[in-house]
């Protein structure tokens, strides 16, 4: 999986920009001739810090290596998504504009992160919230909700929820922020499905409960020539072998809506009060129709979210034509570069599946074909999300 240049990372990509904005390089003689003093403080606080004697920062002595194995370990994976500011306003509004699904219900909240929808929950007059958490945020957490005063409300457990037990038999509540790239990638849907099914009261809600995924296409000639294009002929040397590669890796970017070649389709919509795991599996059909006459290179996947049990329906989409997310949009270049015309349509099916050997992982299998006056072509091409 790969992103445009100058767009925002992913964890690990994220982790990468984090650790280098932390980095300083400085001629230490040179520091400690302009000012000798300070370098002798300096000097004394390390020392100070190596005997035990300074402020203990929860984190600190955390390496590049437990982060590439753990990248929710990091806060700068957790500032990207709070800065997110339509995945978490659509949060709190949905918590704070319907109290009477909060008020005094038992909530868990699954993969809670740095906590914030359990802090929003509580303030919502929760009675208890389990917000369960697997990476070393979980220790963040607790010290946040002791910091705001929630300690007696909020109970962060560390673990996976496959392994924890809770200390009640049912929640009234589960909340998550479970969806990846492509809605799909990270699969960490099955995790909720696994605690709705172990946990949720009768009668329960789980927020939130409508996902969909839907699928438009493209013209990014600019792009596609910069990004798969470009292994054609490197300062003279072919190597075509990569832009295979390439090209079975979906680019996770911000597409401008101007480029929209098609109508959006909607491809699967799933409902995780009733879904079962293997409903994450699906080949599904597609008909997309020319909206004006130009080419398309890609396809473009992105999903809407909707929290139907609210007072009033609330929600969000990650489309090209809605306001920015730190999902962004899922672009599958295709081999090859169509030319259609107004009111003509590109038929297919799309199959996808978790990886075999890493679940997290998503295979896709995409197969497309338009018989237009300009061009006729049919293919299926292989995807994997990584």
């Amino acid at each position: 999986m790969d992103q445009r240049k100058g767009s925002g990372s992913d964890a690990n990509g994220g982790l990468a920009e984090a650790t280098a904005s932390r980095l300083r390089f400085e001629d230490p003689d040179e520091v400690m001739e302009e000012n000798p003093a300070a370098a002798a403080a300096a000097a004394a606080a390390g020392a100070e810090g190596e005997e035990g004697g300074g402020e203990e920062v929860i984190g600190s002595d955390k390496t590049s290596a437990d982060y590439y194995f753990d990248s929710y370990s990091h806060f700068g994976i957790h500032e990207e998504m709070l800065k997110d500011v339509v995945r978490t306003k659509s949060y709190q509004n949905v918590i704070t504009q319907n109290s009477f699904l909060f008020k005094d219900k038992i909530v868990l909240d699954v993969g809670a992160g740095t906590g914030i929808l359990s802090l929003f929950c509580a303030k919502a007059g929760a009675k208890h919230v389990y917000a369960i958490e697997c990476s070393q945020m979980a220790d963040m957490a607790k010290e946040i909700v002791k910091t705001n005063g929630y300690s007696n409300v909020i109970t962060v457990i560390k673990g996976k929820v496959e392994e924890i037990e809770l200390p009640v038999p049912k929640v009234d509540v589960i909340i998550s922020e479970w969806m990846g790239y492509f809605l799909l990638f990270e699969n960490m849907l099955n995790t909720v499905l696994y605690a709705r099914d172990k946990w949720l009261a009768d009668g329960g809600v789980v927020l939130p409960d409508k996902a969909s995924l839907h699928l438009t296409a493209i013209e990014d000639a600019e792009y596609k020539e910069d990004k798969i294009e470009f292994w054609n002929n490197v300062y003279g040397f072919d190597m075509r072998c990569i832009k295979k590669q390439a090209m079975m890796e979906p680019l996770v970017d911000t597409v401008d809506a101007n480029q929209i070649v098609t109508n959006c389709q909607l491809l699967k919509t799933m409902d995780i009060s009733k879904m079962t795991p293997g409903d994450a599996s699906f080949t599904v059909p597609f008909k997309l129709i020319a909206e004006r006459n130009d080419y398309i290179h890609a396809l473009v996947a992105y999903f809407n979210v909707s929290f139907t049990k609210c007072h009033k329906m609330m929600g969000f989409s990650t489309g090209p034509r809605s306001k920015a997310t730190h999902w962004k949009q899922t672009v599958l270049y295709l081999e090859d570069v169509l030319t259609i015309c107004e009111g003509e349509t590109i038929t297919g099916s799309m199959t996808v599946t978790p990886n075999k050997k890493n679940p997290r992982d998503i295979d896709i299998k995409l197969y497309y074909a338009l018989s237009g006056h300009r061009c006729q072509v049919s293919r299926t091409q292989h995807y994997k999300m990584r």
